[in-house]
């Protein structure tokens, strides 16, 4: 009950807790459109997911101060991999999120001289481009990770293969794929925050990809992923140990 108090208590909290509404509903509208009978309820659910996401613009407009802080923060890292990529994803999502802002002062009215698919054509793109460096930084940290693994379990193998009555079937000859499929399991499995990043960006770029026509999904497989980036998110934000550190 702690945890879920201190949830909500933060501006994050509350906004990701509104966002894994606004995908649920998308994922629930797109699931029973399809069935007679249910027209009102997607409506409802339109509806809800609409006010949703209206309502989430209110805990963003703060978004950008937060971007430009994490693109401080990003520019001390000790390696030069996730320095560079964390410094050009915090600069493109402070840009987005001064493109979101922009578009939410025009969805409110004080302001008509605004071309609304420009801007959120300008949107996607810096997304999509935050989204992908921060996958690249995800990338590198995987690398990383699977040498330690590898090198751990070379030095357990090492020191047992002094016993001569110890034998391991891991020892016998595999497919490639096989073993870099297990080794990347091991990897992921032994550093929780950066399965959860990992799985959170892919998750988010299935949006961008789709606003600007480089991979065309469903608003089923948007809503999916929105749920299950939301959840991630939320994870981090109740348990801050589950955050991937910058190094």
């Amino acid at each position: 009950m702690d945890a879920f108090t201190r949830f909500t208590n933060q501006t994050q909290g509350r906004d990701r807790l509104f966002r894994a509404t606004q995908y649920t509903c998308m994922l629930l509208r797109y699931l029973l459109e399809p069935k007679a009978g249910k027209e009102k309820v997607v409506m409802k659910l339109k509806k809800l997911e609409s006010s949703v996401s209206t309502g989430r613009k209110w805990f963003r407009l703060g978004n950008v101060v937060q971007a430009i802080q994490a693109t401080e923060q990003s520019i001390h890292a000790t390696d030069l991999v996730p320095r560079l990529c964390l410094t050009l994803a915090n600069l493109n999502r402070v840009i987005y999120f001064i493109c979101d802002t922009i578009l939410w002062v025009r969805s409110v009215g004080l302001t008509s001289g605004i071309n609304k698919e420009k801007w959120r054509t300008r949107a996607a793109h810096h997304y999509y481009y935050s989204l992908l460096l921060s996958l690249v930084r995800d990338l590198y940290e995987i690398s990383l990770q699977m040498k330690r693994v590898t090198c751990d379990r070379a030095k357990k193998e090492k020191s047992a293969s002094q016993d001569p009555l110890w034998f391991s079937v891991a020892e016998e000859e595999t497919e490639w794929l096989q073993s870099f499929l297990l080794l990347l399991f091991r990897s992921l499995k032994q550093h929780p925050p950066l399965l959860l990043d990992t799985v959170k960006n892919l998750c988010d770029i299935l949006n961008p990809l789709d606003q600007l026509g480089i991979y065309k999904s469903n608003p089923g497989i948007i809503g999916l992923g929105g749920l299950v980036s939301s959840i991630a998110g939320m994870i981090t934000v109740a348990y801050p140990q589950m955050k991937l550190k910058t190094r």
